[in-house]
């Protein structure tokens, strides 16, 4: 099944702030790297959005609506909705989840 991907304004965000990090503390060249591999992961959720899995503090809460693959340290986090696949955020890894989301709901 093909499914459409979109990008929520959330996750732009997200994407926007890493490509800024890495512009500002990196290279333009590693930051342009980066945003091309982040976009390839998530155009490949058109044809394998099943693949990835429930975060597990999601899952510990029971919310199992979402799922999420990676890119290096990067956690996409989506939700399948009929034909449709929506990318809520584009987190770091490194950082707690919890912690992410609770910032988020204060944006």
């Amino acid at each position: 099944m093909k499914y459409n991907v979109y990008i929520i304004s959330d996750a732009e965000e997200d994407i926007f702030s890493i490509y800024k990090y890495f512009t500002t503390n990196e290279s333009v060249l590693k930051a342009d790297t980066l945003l091309k591999n982040i976009g390839e992961r998530i155009n490949n959720l058109s044809d394998l959005a099943n693949r990835g899995h429930t975060p597990p503090e999601l899952e510990s809460i029971g919310i199992y609506e979402y799922r999420e693959i990676h890119f290096k340290p990067y956690r996409i986090i989506y939700q399948i909705i009929e034909s449709d696949v929506y990318v809520h955020c584009v987190l770091d890894g490194r950082r707690e989840l919890d912690d992410l989301l609770q910032e988020r709901l204060l944006r």
